[in-house]
C-alpha cells in the first residue's frame, strides 16, 4: 500500500475542514499521494454533496457519496476510514469499521459510557484493524519539544503535569440549532469534563501512560453553570427556549488524576466564560518546570533570580528550539490548520498504516484518556467521590515492547543530536 484510500465520515466544520485543508493536499504531495478520498458521508445531505464537491473540484473525480456510513463501510475501494461526526458516534462508526476490515482514524471526543471504551479495546483487540486516535496535540511543537526535554532528563524527575481545554466557545454553542452542532446538546444534559484530551494527550505520552505507567484514579467538581446564560440573554435574547433553558455543564471543570509510579494530573475544561485561548500545558520537574500561558521554563539554579519577577522569562522557549525542537517541526515544515498539527497527525496515520508500525496514539490511548470524560460524570454525580480508571490494556502496561520506531513515534522521540 502506498497511498492510503479512504472514507471520510462526518462533514461538518472539522470534517469539512480536514477535507478541504489536509486529506486532499496530502493527496498531492510532492514526494507521493499520502490520502485518495473515495467516500464521503455525513447524515446531512447537504454536507455530504459539499465534502463530495471539493473533492471533485480538486482531483475531477467525484467519491462515493452517501448519508448512511455503513454504505461507505462495504467498498473495496476504502481502506480506511476517518471519523469526524458527532461525539456520540464516534465509537460506534469506529467498531463497526473495524468489523468491516477497515484502518480507523478516530477524531478526538470523550466517551459516554465505560463500556463504550471496553467496546472499542475488544473490537480492535479481536478485529486487529489499524487503529489511531487523532489526538492531534500530541504534535504540537512546545508538546514535542518539552517531551524531548523530559526524556533527556532535563527537568530531572517529573512530579506533576497540568493542563485542559480552555477556550471560548459560547457563540458555538449558542448557535447549536443554527449550525447544527453537538456541543449544545452535550452542554444542555451533561456536566462533565466533555474533551479531556487535547492536553491530557501530549501529558499522557510524556509520563508514560500505557507504557510504563498508567492513570489509576481521578476526582472532578465542577462549578456552577452560569456563563451561558447570560451570554445568550446578552447576545441571542430573541431566542426565548435558549434564554429559558438550564445548562447542566458547569462553566469550569476541575479533574485531578493520580498515576501508578505517583505523578498527578490536573486537567481543567474552561469553555463557556470570557477567556482567551490556552491549553495551560505545564510541567513541574525536580530541575525544572514548563508554563505554557508565559510560554516560559525555569530551571533550577540558572532562573532563580526571576523568582519574583518571572516577566524575564517570557517566551524564553524558544530559545531552547535549537537544541530540542522535534526533527518533526523542524525538517517536515508542517501547515495547514492548527499550526500544523493536523499536517502531522494525519501524516503519522498514513505512514505508520502505509509502513506496518504500531499507531502512535492507539487504541488503549484512546479508550484511558477518552474514558475521562464518563468517569468524571460519575465523580461529579456523586460529590467528587474518587473513581479507579481501568487498566484497559489488561496489564500489559507494566512491559509493553511493541513501541513503534519511525519518526512519527511518540513513544520513542528522537535524542538530541
Amino acid at each position: 500500500m502506498k497511498t492510503v484510500r479512504i472514507a471520510l465520515i462526518g462533514l461538518g466544520c472539522r470534517g469539512l475542514g480536514l477535507l478541504t485543508g489536509i486529506l486532499l493536499p496530502l493527496g498531492k504531495e510532492e514526494n507521493g499521494e499520502k490520502y485518495r478520498v473515495n467516500a464521503v458521508c455525513d447524515v446531512y445531505e447537504d454536507r455530504t454533496e459539499a465534502g463530495a464537491k471539493a473533492v471533485f473540484d480538486a482531483t475531477g473525480v467525484r467519491p462515493f457519496a452517501s448519508t448512511d456510513y455503513r454504505e461507505t463501510l462495504t467498498r473495496d475501494d476504502v481502506d480506511a476510514v476517518v471519523i469526524a461526526c458527532s461525539w456520540e458516534d464516534h465509537i460506534k462508526v469506529a467498531t463497526d469499521a473495524m468489523k468491516a476490515g477497515k484502518a480507523v482514524a478516530m477524531e478526538v471526543g470523550g466517551a459516554y459510557r465505560l463500556s463504550d471504551c471496553f467496546d472499542l479495546v475488544r473490537t480492535q483487540e479481536e478485529t486487529g484493524a489499524p487503529f489511531m486516535f487523532l489526538e492531534n496535540c500530541c504534535y504540537g511543537k512546545r508538546e514535542l519539544t518539552v517531551t524531548r526535554m523530559v526524556r533527556a532528563g532535563k527537568l530531572g524527575k517529573i512530579v506533576h503535569c497540568a493542563g485542559g481545554y480552555q477556550h471560548d466557545l459560547r457563540q458555538e454553542i449558542s448557535y447549536g440549532k443554527e449550525n447544527r452542532h453537538y456541543r449544545l446538546r452535550n452542554y444542555l444534559s451533561r456536566n462533565c469534563e466533555n474533551y479531556p484530551t487535547h492536553e491530557l494527550g501530549p501529558i499522557a505520552k510524556l509520563l508514560d501512560i500505557n507504557n510504563g505507567n498508567r492513570m489509576v484514579s481521578l476526582t472532578s467538581a465542577a462549578s456552577l453553570s452560569a456563563g451561558l446564560h447570560e451570554y445568550i440573554l446578552d447576545r441571542k435574547p430573541e431566542d426565548k427556549e435558549l434564554a429559558e433553558a438550564e445548562f447542566a455543564q458547569g462553566d469550569v471543570v476541575t479533574t485531578v488524576i493520580r498515576c501508578a509510579r505517583g505523578e498527578t494530573i490536573v486537567l481543567t475544561l474552561d469553555t463557556t466564560l470570557p477567556r482567551f485561548y490556552s491549553r495551560g500545558f505545564t510541567v513541574r520537574g525536580t530541575k525544572g518546570s514548563y508554563f505554557e500561558d508565559a510560554d516560559a521554563f525555569f530551571f533550577d539554579r540558572e532562573h532563580e533570580k526571576y523568582e519574583w519577577d518571572p516577566a524575564g522569562l517570557r517566551g524564553n522557549a524558544a530559545e531552547y528550539e535549537k537544541d530540542w525542537l522535534h526533527p518533526l517541526w523542524g525538517e517536515n515544515k508542517p501547515k495547514g490548520s492548527h499550526g500544523g498539527m493536523d499536517w502531522l497527525v494525519f501524516s503519522a496515520f498514513a505512514e505508520a498504516l502505509i509502513g506496518g508500525y504500531r499507531m502512535p496514539a492507539d487504541v488503549y490511548d484512546a479508550a484511558s484518556w477518552m474514558a475521562v470524560t464518563a468517569l468524571s460524570e460519575e465523580s461529579i454525580r456523586n460529590g467528587s467521590k474518587p473513581v479507579e480508571i481501568p487498566d484497559f490494556t489488561h496489564g500489559k502496561w507494566e512491559h509493553r515492547t511493541d513501541l513503534p520506531d519511525f519518526l512519527y513515534s511518540l513513544d520513542r522521540l528522537p535524542e538530541k543530536k
